[in-house]
């Protein structure tokens, strides 16, 4: 029973981290529309990879890692925030290829390595499954096979919120037309620069 509840715990910390409205969200919803659900699944199997790692980082509590971030935080978020700026900049101004010719394009490793990556410029996101897995009371567990509970958990939590946003993106993707993706994309692109900027403006909180 022990291990149910764990691995439960480690299912709503992983939609904790994935359910707030992010770049990696965004992401998500335009590869679904463009590409269809299955681009949306591979970008959200991404995303998931990439904080499952950050969860067992926080799980593991490995100190050297967590404590170069406690003490870098300004630098991270800093830098972070200017990738997402740059990211946001090239989609808004990105032209898309014609939907026709985006729909005959099929998932591959660019929709997975793209979530990823972009996932992947948030490494504070570290802190913030440590604060997520002590309020849900698992953070004394030690023992190994519980601590990978836990990260099964944190995967399959987060890869659930995934699915279910490429499955209800791809229900609105046939009323999309070429003029809409433009827009699409602008979108995108400010939606990413903006939380870049957030996230510079947060770093300075930081700073020592």
């Amino acid at each position: 029973m022990l291990d149910l509840e764990i691995l439960a715990r480690g299912v709503l910390a992983g939609l904790a981290i994935s359910a707030p409205v992010g770049p990696v969200n965004v992401l998500c919803i335009s590869r679904t529309l463009t590409k269809g659900r299955r681009a949306g699944l591979v970008a959200g199997l991404g995303a998931a990879s990439a904080d499952t790692i950050y969860g067992a980082i926080a799980g593991f509590s490995i100190n050297i890692v967590i404590g170069f971030l406690i003490r870098e935080l300004f630098w991270i978020r800093l830098v972070g925030g200017f990738l997402l700026i740059c990211i946001g900049v090239l989609y808004y101004f990105k032209r898309p290829r014609s939907l026709e010719e985006e729909r005959r394009k099929k998932a591959d490793h660019s929709d997975y390595a793209s979530a990823f990556f972009l996932n992947l410029t948030n490494p504070t996101t570290v802190l913030s499954f440590i604060a997520i897995l002590a309020a849900l009371g698992i953070q004394y567990h030690r023992v190994w096979w519980l601590t990978l509970l836990v990260i099964g958990g944190i995967f399959a939590g987060a890869m659930a919120w995934w699915i279910v946003l490429a499955l209800v993106s791809n229900l609105f993707r046939d009323r999309f037309n070429d003029g809409a993706m433009v827009w699409m994309n602008r979108i995108a692109g400010f939606a990413i620069g903006g939380f870049g900027l957030v996230t510079m403006i947060l770093s300075h909180g930081h700073r020592k």
